[in-house]
């Protein structure tokens, strides 16, 4: 007689038994439910008990998926409803009693068996299905139905105090939001001061008072960032913010955070609890408006067309709603009915010379609260009114709304000096403009932040003035500038068409010269033998630019002859140097032997150190033991001391290790030296003494190069004392890491790192020359 297997733990139902049990025994699956039975039934017991006359006409339901009987205690033995008056509908069964064989709601289980020893009855319970539930929500009203819809909602947060978007895509978006992807939506959104009642108002107006939007009585503001919810009532999303004059420290990045939110919106209601409205309210809106205009409108526009959206982002900014609520002064307008609460609202803002042209339309709602708590079912009515006018603004899908939050988000980031700020402004131009200076004059860049990643360059509306410091002049070609065309054009050693030692040659006797790429070479500095003119009074127009930071400057000395006169002889002496390897080696190995002691082993046959057994390489010295005359590396022939027994005396010479160790052996007669190994011993001294002699030049000559490459630096290169890593891979240079500087930035690198070869003609190497990875890879000519 069980209505249900009932699963062992959590005493859900999971099918429907027969509860007859006439013909079955309780074993099959319920197909029917008879109201005058007051049971569920089987096929077979259905027909059975249905075949007498009299019970042909009772009243039978066919079981669907889910179902859920409904209560026995609340129907009479014919079925009618004895408490509906009570519950206001028929009341689905929560549990069925397995003693009395009954059908319970929940508040009939109270009643009935919430003592004595029913209490230890027990039960199955019910779960109820999709279908049941539908038809539950079609015996409820139009306000249940709604407040049943916004039961699950919950809030998320959309982005945090530093301005970062804390949901990871368009997707996750739309999951938070659970919306589906293709609902067009509005967004409400709300501002105020902290402590006004924002998320109060929020919870009231659009969820029946749940609390979606954390409130709390402590001083503390419990809202930081920006929330977000979804209303599926309405098909909003709504959008609580940050208050007003809050306790927080990055205050700038918070209004500007404020007015992003403010963009995306299609009604904002500005909230306040002041008896009186505030000039506050006027200048933030006001400001808002212009900002708005000045900055967020070109780039929604932008964001249309980059994003590829059907709908356009802004046709006009949104609307507002100015929720005021008082306790002991009257409402704007009540004294004067004739006078509309709107044309006062207009009115203060013309006094305050603030114009909020940006948005579409600006109402007043107030309400009095002689005792709590508010009534918020006039601003409803409003809200409803504004989201159903889509003469302004369009619903769109939550895809756009995300697009566009983020390439706002993306444009306007980044800190904001304080030194910087206009504090008499909400939104002042430093929240939205590029922070570079210039460093010759002083005025600032009037481009957006973060131009320079879609490489913008800088600009300024103001004229910059000259300085010697930084020489930003830039020469342009006077010829080419009559004919319409303006080209920039550099001093430099040689003109393009010269090769490098004819350039060289031609600038020795005539000077640099001013090369045009439309003109040819326009000026010499040495063409005359007298009588040369300065080239701004010639061929050359002067125009003088702003000097940003990080970049290069103008007229820096291109006149790079020494230092390509110094290139061209290392590259002589590196290839002479290379060709000469072998046979000098060859040579000095020959000279060598033939002056060596007879005792020593000749270099020809001495292939590994005597004692490490390293092999020898092309560049690696041998040494040899002047005790043993065997032949040794550096490590393993370091030691020095006097060798009387073979002639070398009394300074100290070199020596293998074993041969240090073992300093007290005495050689025999016979292996003295002769007359004719002395005279060789001879030779040998004389040629050591010429080799350290020549080594010392070398070493001495070392010192003055330095000091010449230093004076041949050009101008914008790095001097080498100031460089002590590659610009690139961060190596430290030493002395088996050469220092190479790059032609066209002027930076050190090593050779791996600036290996490429490529003309810069701005710095006035016409011929490829040595340029780093990092330049190379610059479309263009440098």
């Amino acid at each position: 007689m069980s209505a249900h297997m009932q699963t062992a733990e959590k005493g859900q139902n999971t099918t429907l038994l027969c509860q007859e049990s006439y013909v079955c025994s309780g074993t099959d699956e319920a197909i029917f439910e008879c109201d005058e039975c007051r049971s569920l039934q089987c096929q077979r017991c259905e027909e059975e008990l249905h075949q007498p006359e009299r019970l042909r006409n009772h009243e039978r339901t066919r079981i669907r998926p889910g179902h859920v009987p409904y209560c026995d205690s609340c129907k009479g033995a014919n079925g009618n409803i004895m408490h509906a008056s009570m519950t206001g509908s028929r009341q689905i069964a929560a549990v069925r009693c397995q003693v009395c064989k009954i059908n319970l709601c929940v508040e009939c289980q109270k009643r009935t068996h919430a003592g004595g020893n029913r209490r230890k009855h027990p039960v199955t319970v019910y779960h109820a299905g999709k279908a049941q539930e539908q038809d539950e929500e079609e015996g409820m009203d139009e306000e249940t139905k709604r407040r049943k819809m916004t039961e699950k909602v919950v809030s998320f947060l959309l982005v945090d105090e530093t301005e970062e978007i804390q949901v990871r895509n368009e997707d996750d978006f739309i999951k938070k939001l659970d919306c589906s992807p293709d609902q067009h939506l509005k967004v409400v959104s709300i501002f105020g001061n902290t402590g006004d009642g924002k998320s109060h108002t929020l919870n009231h107006t659009f969820f029946y008072g749940r609390e979606v939007f954390k409130t709390s009585p402590a001083q503390e503001s419990c809202t930081v960032g920006v929330w977000a919810a979804y209303d599926p009532v309405r098909k909003v999303v709504v959008i609580d913010t940050e208050g007003l004059l809050g306790a927080t420290v990055n205050l700038s990045q918070r209004t500007r955070l404020l007015l992003k939110v403010l963009a995306i919106s299609d009604l904002v209601i500005y909230r306040t609890r002041a008896d009186r409205l505030h000039n506050d309210l006027f200048k933030f809106l006001g400001d808002a408006s212009e900002a708005y205009l000045k900055h967020f409108t070109k780039e929604l526009k932008a964001t249309t067309a980059r994003c590829g959206l059907d709908v356009p982002l802004s046709t006009l900014g949104p609307g507002v709603i100015i929720f005021h609520e008082t306790v002991y002064t009257k409402l704007l307008g009540s004294d004067h009915p004739s006078e509309v609460p709107e044309k006062l609202i207009q009115d203060r803002f013309r006094k305050l010379s603030c114009f909020p042209e940006a948005f579409s339309s600006i109402h007043y709602k107030g309400t009095r609260t002689y005792n709590p708590p508010t009534d918020f079912s006039g601003l409803r009515r409003a809200v409803e009114q504004q989201l159903e006018n889509n003469t302004t603004r369009s619903p769109r899908q939550p895809g756009v709304i995300y697009k566009a939050l983020k390439a706002l988000s993306d444009r306007f980031s980044g800190e904001i000096p304080d030194d910087q700020m206009a504090h008499s402004s909400f939104f002042p131009d430093e929240y939205f403009t590029c922070s570079s200076v210039c460093l010759s004059c002083g005025c600032g860049c009037k481009k957006s932040m973060n131009h320079a990643k879609e490489g913008v360059p800088h600009e300024s509306k103001s004229r910059c003035r000259y300085s010697h410091q930084y020489d930003n002049r830039v020469y342009t070609c006077k010829a080419c500038y009559e004919r319409g065309m303006e080209v920039s054009v550099v001093p430099k050693t040689s003109a393009s068409t010269d090769s490098p030692w004819l350039g060289l040659a031609k600038y020795a006797w005539s000077g640099y010269v001013i090369e045009c790429p439309n003109c040819g070479v326009v000026y010499r500095s040495r063409q005359y033998w007298f009588g040369n003119q300065d080239p701004v009074n010639t061929v050359v127009r002067t125009e003088i630019e702003h000097v940003w930071p990080g970049t290069d400057g103008f007229l820096k000395d291109n006149n790079n002859a020494a230092q390509r006169l110094l290139d061209g002889m290392n590259f002589m002496a590196q290839s002479v140097s290379e060709l000469s390897l072998g046979p000098t080696k060859a040579v000095t190995s020959w000279l060598t032997d033939q002056i060596a002691p007879a005792y020593w082993r000749p270099n020809s046959q001495i292939l590994s150190c005597k004692k490490c057994n390293t092999p020898f390489k092309d560049n690696d010295t041998k040494h040899h033991c002047r005790a043993c005359g065997e032949g040794f590396c550096d490590g393993c022939s370091s030691k020095t001391r006097p060798v009387p027994e073979r002639g070398w005396g009394p300074a100290p010479v070199r020596v293998c290790d074993n041969c240090y160790d073992n300093r007290g052996i005495q050689l025999d007669v016979a292996e003295l030296p002769s007359d004719e190994e002395g005279g060789t011993l001879i030779a040998r001294k004389v040629g050591e003494a010429v080799q350290n002699t020549l080594g010392a030049v070398v070493t001495a000559m070392d010192i003055p190069l330095g000091l010449v490459k230093d004076a041949a630096r050009p101008a914008y290169w790095v001097p080498d004392h100031e460089i002590l890593h590659c610009h690139n891979c961060r190596k430290e240079f030493s002395i088996k890491l050469s220092k190479h500087h790059c032609r066209a930035c002027g930076q050190g690198f090593c050779d791996e790192c600036s290996h490429d070869r490529r003309a810069v003609p701005s710095r006035g190497w016409d011929h490829p020359v040595r340029v780093c990875f990092n330049c190379n890879k610059k479309p263009g000519d440098l």
